[in-house]
């Protein structure tokens, strides 16, 4: 059958047409997951028991946890760490939140994964719940001033990376890279935090790393490296992962998955 050249063009724009349409629907679909504030795990500490209704250490809780105003400071940086009470009652409370999440977004993650966890764990003293955009623990032990190897969350992309084009040592050198520059800028905002991204072919791979206020420089950088090589079954090979905890945490991607509006802004590496 002969085509007249101008049904020709019409039916090879159909499928560019279609193929543009899909890559629409992937970029709208990658930026609603990156706006939304996804559960991701959590954990009951069984060991460290259960309270009692009426008891100190209720008591306590309900102070530490009492409303925190948007404007607060903790919300404003993105951290919030306190401890209250002693023994059997003492308390010991960390709010991590993604280093992009400040303000109302901040304070909208704690909300939800303060009322998760009194869902999820009822009446335990020990608790944390892992979301996107931030990390919520209570426990009745004293951490803060140590590097907490236990408690980590490991989150990969399915699919695997493809040997040909890249390697795990693209993704590490922009992730000890990032390390550095944390490192190097310090905590003034409350954290240690860097994110970035570098070109690999035709491809971006975007990357963030952060540590809590409370690591000195050396114990970010141990505390990273820990869990690079720590998680190299679930990190390595793929087409994206992240480790998520109370100390540290780190993530790379082959697409943006920070708010673009939010602080602070990619650098190239």
């Amino acid at each position: 059958m002969y085509i007249l050249p101008s049904e020709s063009k019409r039916l090879f724009l159909v499928p560019i047409l279609a193929v543009m349409a899909i890559q629409f629907l992937f970029v709208r679909t990658v930026s609603s997951v990156n706006m939304t504030n996804t559960y991701l795990h959590h954990k009951c500490f069984v060991d460290q028991g259960k309270y009692e209704p009426g008891s100190k250490y209720e008591e306590n809780l309900n102070f530490i946890i009492e409303p925190i105003p948007v404007t607060s400071e903790s919300f404003q940086r993105g951290t919030k760490m306190e401890m209250i009470g002693e023994g059997p009652d003492l308390i010991s409370f960390t709010l991590q939140c993604r280093g992009d999440i400040s303000g109302p977004r901040c304070r909208s993650c704690y909300a939800t994964a303060l009322s998760e966890l009194h869902r999820r764990c009822p009446g335990y003293k020990g608790r944390m719940i892992w979301y996107d955009q931030c990390i919520l623990e209570i426990s009745t032990i004293d951490s803060l001033d140590k590097i907490d190897y236990n408690n980590n969350l490991c989150v990969s992309n399915a699919k695997k990376m493809m040997a040909h084009y890249y390697s795990n040592s693209d993704w590490l050198d922009l992730i000890h890279n990032l390390t550095t520059k944390a490192i190097r800028h310090g905590n003034s905002k409350g954290m240690y935090y860097a994110a970035g991204e570098t070109r690999l072919g035709m491809d971006n791979i975007y990357a963030m790393v952060q540590c809590s206020f409370y690591l000195s420089s050396k114990d970010c950088e141990k505390c990273l490296r820990h869990n690079i090589k720590h998680y190299q079954d679930c990190c390595f090979n793929r087409q994206g992962a992240r480790v998520l905890g109370k100390s540290c945490s780190f993530r790379y991607e082959f697409y943006p998955f920070l708010l673009e509006k939010s602080r602070p802004k990619y650098l190239k590496i």
